[in-house]
């Protein structure tokens, strides 16, 4: 017959050191005597003296450790808040997205509904002021568009905003090309310092800084269109090689762009074949060239949608750029292997493409667009509707002797 001892504990040292319940140096006889065993203390041995702990005091302290824990995690700074111009492996977010476009409410009229609209400036050298400061200018408006996209008008109001930075480099700051709404907010970028501003009652607020290329660089990002995809926000540059005043190719910075998620961490991507494949498409490959200043990203369609602003075959010249504008819409779908090719009518030499918008409510079928003009020391800027197949809504309207770079629905 198989004892009690040798049937639940062979090892008799083993089973004193556990429970330490023999006072008697005899083992428990019954069920009662072993149920009355488990619930005494679990002893710890510390050297020669052994240290007695209940076994719930140890789970109270199991929980607790546990929650001190959980709080110490959920209070520890997140690294992403920290972080600008910070590539990672995982970008995504796990915040709630503001997907609120635009950021108003149209009114309805009797000729259709009328949306708040801004425009921004790109005042180059004349953007500096004085005590270390520099300028642009935001104008505000309304455009109106008929229930079946045929009709379209704007209006603008004869005031405008003045926005202020202390932020430059090499001596120039606040050149802003776009204007974006994203994560319910409006934001405008520096084509000389690479800083994203967010524009906030009046005022604007930097957000992230862009460095040029792949990032690893001390000179800014030449930010010159800005765009939303998959809830983070696109930047682009020109698009074609960087180059000298008489198109020797010095770099390909500007063919980089730039992905920002809603915490402000980038990601840098090369995306000189996809430029080049819209410069085959068009025949611009070098010496030839196609300069973008405008790009925005269609959920609906699920394509990308370009007005470049200069197009040339021919090597890059500083003086004959100026009138290089072009009149064509590019699309293509997201690996740009689908390309395709609408004209707007009719084509004028001088004014080129800086900034366009679907309007809201049309299905991504209806632009607005915006083309500035520098020929010969001449300095304007236009406004222009027409649909996705190149008819024109409304005319090329001046809006003033400013170059307004960017335009957005707000």
């Amino acid at each position: 017959m198989v004892s009690v001892k040798q049937n639940l504990f062979p090892d008799q040292e083993q089973l004193t050191d556990f429970m330490d319940y023999d006072m008697k140096g005899t083992y428990p006889s019954t069920v009662h005597d072993w149920m009355v065993a488990i619930r005494r203390p679990v002893p710890y041995r510390v050297g020669n003296a052994k240290l007695h702990i209940k076994p719930r005091f140890l789970a109270y302290a199991a929980i607790f450790a546990g929650a001190v824990l959980i709080l110490v995690v959920m209070f520890l700074p997140n690294p992403s808040n920290l972080a600008i111009n910070c590539p990672r492996d995982n970008f995504h977010s796990n915040r709630f997205y503001n997907s609120i476009y635009p950021l108003s409410k149209p009114v309805l009229t009797e000729a259709g509904l009328k949306y708040r609209i801004a425009i921004i400036a790109d005042l180059d050298t004349q953007s500096f002021r004085k005590s270390n400061t520099w300028i642009s200018y935001m104008k505000l408006g309304n455009l109106t568009i008929s229930d079946d996209f045929t009709n379209l008008s704007v209006d603008f109001e004869s005031k405008m905003l003045t926005l202020s930075s202390t932020l430059s480099q090499g001596g120039r700051g606040m050149e802003l090309s776009e204007l974006v709404t994203y994560n319910g907010n409006l934001y405008t970028v520096d084509d000389r310092t690479g800083v994203v501003y967010l524009i906030k009652n009046n005022n604007v607020i930097p957000w992230v800084v862009l460095t040029d290329g792949n990032g690893e660089s001390n000179k800014g990002f030449k930010c010159e269109w800005a765009c939303v995809k998959d809830e983070n926000l696109y930047v682009g540059s020109l698009g074609k090689e960087w180059t000298s005043t008489t198109g020797v190719v010095k770099n390909l910075n500007p063919q980089w762009i730039k992905v920002i998620n809603k915490d402000g961490a980038v990601k840098h991507i090369d995306w000189h074949e996809n430029y080049n494949a819209l410069r085959k498409k068009t025949r611009t490959m070098l010496p030839g060239y196609l300069i973008h200043e405008s790009a925005v990203w269609s959920t609906i369609h699920k394509r990308w949608f370009f007005l470049p602003r200069r197009l040339s075959r021919e090597s890059y010249d500083e003086n004959a750029d100026e009138r290089r504008a072009t009149n064509i819409l590019i699309s293509c779908d997201e690996k740009f292997s689908q390309i395709q090719i609408r004209y707007i009518q009719p084509l004028n030499p001088t004014h080129g493409y800086s900034s366009f918008k679907f309007v809201p409510g049309t299905h991504d079928t209806v632009i607005i667009a915006l083309k500035s003009e520098e020929d010969n020391g001449n300095i304007a800027s236009y406004i222009q509707s027409f649909n996705i197949n190149g008819k024109v809504l409304l005319a090329e309207t001046k809006i003033g002797n400013q170059k307004f770079e960017g335009i957005e629905f707000i």
